[in-house]
């Protein structure tokens, strides 16, 4: 039983951190095209500024707990999927010194350096997450004792790849929904034109990869979401074309949050399914710790997530305003 309640608690954490981290990889992903000069980039960086370090704590968050909870499962992923994951860590790592060394030179080129890490580091996890999940959803090679047997390449198949480009793109709506939101003026504007051609792209590739996911395994409750999450991101096309970007924006999330629950109703009660072998695929009740770890996890988890979660919708709310230009003096940093 409750080894099950923390598949559940570790999937809610995937989905905090996609919807929250989602935004925040689409904006830096569109901050070299939709910033023409270096003031509209820094409303752009400030728009996300006091809110993007700790959208990053839901991943830790979901490390430790799939560590804690399924150590047989972090074992098999991290070290399975190790290259890609440290790609990731690299990327993310670029990214945080390009937000802080960005403004530290008053210098045309190198704040044009930092603003494409910046890209590159906000890109590649928003498709190689993709890739990751694509993979564990459909299966990798694993043999009897719990080890992947495959590289690099094994995970980037026709179905890992579309999953990549289906979350890099619906990031890039998200984003687009969350600039729109938050800027004022021609990057509004910018913004609102992006998310629908980036959203059209999204629902393209996303029915595909639903679609082909429901072919390979029928699961009714898997699907029945899937089809939630496509009208959502109906929705949200639709807000966008009638201005409400605040409806926009709950759209693009929902669409997110709808996404993720599927794929993990598609995977349970399995966590890493096997290519090789059915029975080698590792399941809520092969990999998971002893009941009484989870039992204090548990106590850990009632007490400490609401104090995180009023602490960020706090940070939320009072960074609540739009960002403009004009409100940027001249040679700010």
């Amino acid at each position: 039983m409750l080894h099950d309640i923390w598949f559940l608690l570790i999937a809610v954490l995937w989905i905090g951190y996609f919807v929250l981290e989602g935004f925040d990889f689409g904006l830096g992903i569109l901050l070299p095209f939709l910033g023409r000069n270096d003031k509209e980039r820094r409303v752009l960086i400030n728009a996300i500024g006091p809110v993007w370090d700790g959208n990053e704590v839901w991943v830790l968050v979901a490390g430790g707990a799939t560590f804690a909870a399924f150590p047989h499962w972090y074992a098999t992923l991290f070290s399975g999927f190790y290259l890609a994951l440290f790609l990731i860590l690299v990327a993310l790592i670029i990214r945080g010194v390009a937000f802080e060394y960005r403004s530290k030179r008053d210098n045309p080129t190198w704040r044009l350096a930092w603003d494409w890490a910046i890209f590159i580091g906000s890109a590649v996890p928003a498709l190689l997450w993709g890739v990751a999940f694509g993979n564990i959803v459909g299966g990798v090679p694993i043999d009897a004792n719990k080890e992947f047997t495959g590289n690099l390449l094994t995970l980037l198949n026709p179905y890992g790849l579309l999953a990549g480009v289906v979350t890099f793109s619906l990031f890039v709506t998200h984003g687009a929904a969350y600039i729109a939101l938050k800027t004022e003026g021609d990057i509004r504007a910018r913004a609102n034109r992006v998310f629908l051609g980036a959203g059209l792209v999204a629902a393209v590739a996303a029915v595909v990869f639903l679609g082909w996911t429901q072919a390979s395994s029928f699961i009714p409750g898997s699907a029945a979401v899937s089809v939630l999450a496509a009208l959502a991101l109906v929705g949200a096309l639709g807000a966008n074309l009638l201005k409400r970007e605040g409806w926009a924006f709950i759209g693009s999330a929902a669409t997110i949050g709808l996404a993720v629950v599927a794929l993990f109703l598609h995977l349970y009660p399995n966590v890493m399914p096997s290519s090789t072998n059915p029975a080698f695929s590792l399941t809520v009740s092969n990999a998971s710790s002893t009941d009484l770890t989870l039992q204090i996890m548990t106590v850990v988890a009632v007490v400490f997530t609401p104090i995180v979660l009023l602490y960020q919708g706090w940070t939320y709310w009072i960074f609540r305003k739009r960002v403009s230009a004009a409100r940027i003096p001249d040679g700010a940093n």
